[in-house]
């Protein structure tokens, strides 16, 4: 027993100086001595205090695999005029967290530092990351996990209205943009998804309309419309199936839908999804979106709309039929939603949005409650504004 006793601490002494032994994730790859130019990347990025003491996956190129890179490229990346695109590039490279290998079975994508997604799979037997190939897994370090690949990641690093303008299908929309003095916005920091109709969209609305909206005179209506079709943050076809309204930047939302033809944006399809750009990511659709014509509630009327949903939803509870509560709610909170609110500040149409989409995923007494206590926050807000 005393011998047993003796294996289990020396057993327990090597794990605990095995722990004590590991690096920061720096360290570990300046030791394993084939990272040397991400490493210096790293630092001439201003990366590499925060590689040292975070907690993070790297997705770590060999000197090798920047070898295939055009030289040139690599000198124009390292030089301090180019530090924050050559930091979005490594950011690519890394996911928040300490992610092993047997983590990622079964993801499909995850999201890097600089926001923009990698596609993963490491079910397969050729397992890769992006476009490289996953050559050597769970490097263990102090501050999270080392993956090892043949090939530099690059992201997007094209701002949403350039990567319209290499499209060669997006001249209305992006002439609209420009008019509507939207243009400069799309291409700031964001991130922003772009609904972004096609010209062959545009071409389809009645004779004229383009042409008239494009007038100087009309340029707040223009710029509504492109509100309409923009939402704050990277929103991705699998985020949107979830959901069911998305709130724009015009404060009126969106309804969502899944249908045979695919990710449905009111009436229009979403024909390409996912279009990476360095501050958002586009969706093609196939009609433009139209904000509905009924002019915005006042917060005066959207009390009247909720307690008439509120005393008569309440009956219907109390009968006993909670689902059906549950719809009043949801349809009073859709319409608001979609007319939008005078003076109601981007929180409170958040607020609404977020509740729509969650609700529906509690039973049917939880998302009548979860509704109500939604319209009673809009409430209270409403009535400070009227005040």
């Amino acid at each position: 027993m005393k011998s047993l006793c003796l294996a289990l601490l020396f057993l327990l002494a090597a794990c605990a100086n095995s722990v004590v032994a590991q690096q920061n994730i720096v360290d570990t790859a300046a030791g394993a001595g084939n990272f040397n130019t991400l490493l210096t990347a790293a630092k001439a990025a201003g990366l590499a205090d925060a590689l040292a003491t975070g907690n993070f996956t790297v997705f770590a190129p060999t000197d090798e695999a920047f070898g295939r890179l055009d030289p040139n490229t690599v000198g124009e990346l390292l030089k301090p005029e180019n530090k924050a695109k050559l930091a979005a590039i490594l950011k690519y490279h890394v996911v928040p967290g300490s992610v092993s290998a047997r983590d990622a079975y079964g993801l499909q994508n995850a999201t890097s530092l600089n926001g923009q997604r990698l596609t993963v799979s490491v079910d397969s037997v050729s397992p890769t990351v992006g476009n490289a190939n996953l050559i050597k897994a769970d490097i263990q370090c102090s501050n999270g996990v080392i993956h090892v690949i043949d090939s530099v990641l690059m992201p997007s690093i094209k701002t949403i209205p350039e990567v319209a303008v290499s499209a060669g299908s997006f001249n209305t929309l992006l002439a609209a943009a420009q008019a509507a003095g939207l243009a400069e916005t799309l291409g700031t920091a964001g991130p922003f998804t772009v609904f972004a109709p096609t010209d062959e969209a545009f071409a389809a609305l009645p004779a004229g309309t383009v042409e008239n909206l494009l007038k100087p005179e009309n340029k707040s209506q223009l710029a509504d419309i492109l509100k309409y079709h923009v939402l704050s943050g990277r929103v991705y076809d699998t985020d949107a199936v979830k959901t069911v309204s998305a709130n724009t930047l015009l404060g009126r939302s969106v309804n969502t839908s899944v249908s045979e033809a695919g990710l449905g944006i009111n009436d229009a399809t979403v024909v390409a999804k996912n279009i990476e750009a360095s501050n958002g990511v586009i969706h093609v659709i196939n009609k433009v979106l139209l904000p509905p014509p009924n002019l915005q509630l006042s917060p005066q009327e959207t009390i009247g709309m909720i307690n008439s949903a509120i005393q008569q939803g309440a009956g219907v509870f109390n009968a006993g039929d909670h689902q059906q509560c549950a719809n009043i709610y949801m349809t009073t909170l859709k319409k608001i939603s979609q007319s939008g609110v005078t003076g109601a500040d981007a929180h409170t149409m958040s607020l609404i949005s977020e509740t729509m989409t969650s609700a529906p995923s509690h039973g049917a007494t939880d998302q009548a409650w979860a509704l109500r206590n939604c319209m009673d926050q809009v409430y209270a807000r409403m009535q400070n504004i009227h005040q």
